[in-house]
């Protein structure tokens, strides 16, 4: 009985041997793996075109537009100018009074101190010798020209093309060099240059009443007399002098020179107005007609403050919201996408790759078959066949039905790898990679050894 089954058992080994040899040559029967040429036995039209540099411009001709992102991506989140400055008062009536003559009442004098620059002045950076220092700054001397030096703005700084911010209102002439100079030598800048002021704007003395025109005089390193105060807005226009007078607001204390006086003494024309004087020719003698053009300027002077303050705080609160909106736009876009409710180009990755899947075309671009193929990590060059590397495109029009087009990548030499970065991808294109072919006779190898090593064990056991 153990002789016949060993008999058996070697019977069987033989047969299972046999198969081993003979099935390997039908291997179709045992592993089927797809390959691009199996297509067209499949009764489907596939047309194989090598890709060349000819043939790429050829492929890339199909007509293709990326989808372009929603607009909330591109757009700036930026506040726009809010309201304009508060309406300023009315300029108050003469009053038809004439009082009595008034007595010389002078302020007090003020010590002499430098200039500091303000908000709205604009400074001027220059070199000493032929401006070769400073053109070593970069950009400073092509803005300079454009636009005429650097304005102090609301926070107090210039800005200096590609170098930075540095904050010099408060600050002296002598000051802000210095501190300039340390911005510069802190940017690694050779720092040789001079600085003065061009534009004063920060600071103003007001004339106004019996003048050709009412004036703003700006206050600048040498402070403005009253003299070049009532110069500046064309001189004093009075019919009857003894009755004519000039105020001066300052510190909420009200002084004033009877015009006469003015005349004959010169040393009133030069006394010297500071920031913030408002000066008055008054032909009435009226107080409070004087008290209302100087309250009119205190008005101005604190609703401009005001408004600037509130459209400062307005234009914030627009740009939160703004960006608020902004924000929950992309993110509902985003949402969207992971649910798959926007729609979306793709192209698949089929074959000897690392991972089959949908990779989807990115958003306002063109993908090329390298950002693809590699962009997922490539494909195994141990079971891919880098030689058969094909992109499979199904023809749009109704009368081919349905045929495909092959575009075959022969990347075994490496050089036609550039060939991949220059193929562009079009919507429900396949890229697909063949096995090698010892990767197919392993397959079959793995699928059919287990087989011949369980039968004679079963017919042994029968």
């Amino acid at each position: 009985m153990t002789h016949r089954r060993i008999t058996q058992t070697r019977t069987a080994l033989g047969l299972a041997l046999t198969a081993a040899l003979i099935v390997p040559a039908g291997c179709g029967v045992v592993y089927n793996s797809p390959t691009v040429s199996r297509a067209a036995g499949a009764g489907m039209d596939v047309r194989t075109i090598e890709l060349t540099p000819e043939t790429v411009l050829l492929a890339n001709r199909s007509p293709y537009s990326p989808r372009s992102l929603p607009r909330e991506f591109s757009t700036v989140a930026s506040a726009r100018q809010g309201r304009g400055l508060a309406t300023l008062p009315e300029a108050p009536e003469t009053p038809d009074r004439r009082p009595r003559r008034l007595d010389l009442r002078l302020p007090p004098e003020i010590a002499p101190s430098p200039y500091r620059i303000g908000v709205g002045d604009v400074v001027l950076l220059a070199t000493k010798e032929n401006g070769t220092s400073v053109e070593r700054l970069s950009g400073l001397l092509a803005a300079q020209t454009k636009r005429q030096g650097y304005t102090v703005s609301d926070d107090g700084a210039i800005s200096i093309p590609d170098i930075g911010e540095v904050a010099i209102a408060g600050l002296t002439l002598n000051e802000a060099q210095d501190r300039i100079f340390k911005f510069l030598l802190d940017n690694q800048i050779d720092p040789a240059f001079s600085l003065e002021v061009t534009e004063f704007n920060s600071q103003r003395v007001t004339v106004g009443g019996a003048v050709r025109q009412a004036a703003r005089v700006p206050v600048t390193l040498l402070p403005p007399t009253l003299g070049d105060a009532l110069t500046a807005t064309g001189g004093v226009v009075v019919k009857d002098e003894e009755f004519a007078s000039i105020r001066l607001y300052r510190d909420d204390t009200l002084y004033q020179i009877p015009y006469e006086d003015y005349l004959a003494r010169p040393a009133l024309r030069e006394l010297p107005l500071r920031d913030g004087d408002a000066v008055f020719v008054d032909t009435a003698y009226d107080l409070d007609r004087a008290f209302e053009f100087y309250r009119q300027e205190v008005d101005v002077i604190r609703l401009r403050s005001e408004a600037r303050r509130d459209v400062l705080d307005a234009m914030r609160t627009e740009f939160e919201m703004r960006r608020g909106v902004l924000d929950e736009r992309r993110a509902n876009f985003r949402a969207r996408q992971e649910f798959g409710a926007e729609p979306r180009d793709h192209v698949y990755l089929a074959g000897e790759v690392d991972s089959q899947a949908r990779v989807p075309l990115p958003y306002e671009q063109r993908a090329s078959l390298a950002d693809v193929l590699y962009g997922e990590g490539g494909f195994p060059t141990r079971t891919g066949n880098p030689a058969n590397i094909y992109v499979l495109r199904p023809s749009t029009d109704p009368a081919e039905f349905g045929a495909v087009t092959a575009w075959h990548l022969n990347a075994r030499h490496g050089a036609n790898l550039t060939l991949a970065t220059r193929f562009e991808m079009r919507p429900d294109d396949i890229v697909f990679v063949e096995e090698q072919p010892i990767t197919k006779w392993n397959r079959v190898i793995q699928q059919f050894v287990p087989s011949l090593l369980t039968t004679p064990a079963n017919l042994a056991a029968n």
